[in-house]
């Protein structure tokens, strides 16, 4: 009866000794745990970066010009004199520049590569369990969105009038004005990311 009893006893403290001595930390250190302990000291570090650049450029330039030179007539007359109408000349000159930059904004955040945390396990018990851990997750993410567009119109018109010498004794000359339509666009984007 009696070495029953003693064998019950021995059961219950060795069933004890396997549920103690779970130790956890985040970081720093775990000294002197007890016999068949767990222990586990681990850091973790989340760098997260996110940066969306957008840039909606739009450039519209409409230039409408109409130029027209008056009749020249020289008509009826005993010595007709010289008939000329004047010059049309329609010019336009544009230039547009644009910089936009997003390198600083879409530059990578500096991330560590190591772990800032760590720690240490020491004098634990016999048929411990010992872990340490160090996990580092770096993310970063740039999206840039650039929408350009140019819409240039230009419409020009020039007109000479008429030269007319009729009907004169002695006709002189007659000549209309010259035509000329000149435009130039310049247009830059200079777009960094």
């Amino acid at each position: 009866m009696k070495k029953q009893l003693y064998r019950a006893a021995a059961a219950t403290v060795l069933g004890l000794s396997l549920t103690t001595g779970v130790v956890a930390a985040d970081t720093g250190s775990i000294d002197q745990t007890g016999k068949d302990s767990s222990n586990v000291v681990s850091t973790t570090v989340e760098n997260s970066n996110d940066v969306q650049n957008k840039n909606h450029i739009n450039a519209l330039n409409l230039n409408g010009q109409f130029g027209a030179s008056g009749d020249a007539k020289s008509n009826d007359n005993t010595t007709g004199g010289a008939a000329e109408t004047g010059d049309v000349d329609n010019s336009n000159d544009v230039t547009a520049e644009l910089n936009v930059s997003n390198k600083a904004s879409s530059a990578p955040m500096a991330m560590s590569s190591t772990t800032t945390g760590g720690g240490s396990i020491s004098n634990t018990g016999n048929s411990s369990d010992n872990t340490v851990t160090s996990t580092t997750t770096n993310s970063n993410t740039v999206t840039n969105t650039n929408d350009l567009s140019v819409a240039n119109v230009n419409v020009q018109l020039g007109q000479s009038g008429d030269a007319k010498s009729s009907g004169n004794t002695t006709g002189g000359s007659a000549k209309s004005g010259s035509v000329s339509n000149t435009t130039t666009s310049s247009f830059t984007f200079n777009v960094e990311n």
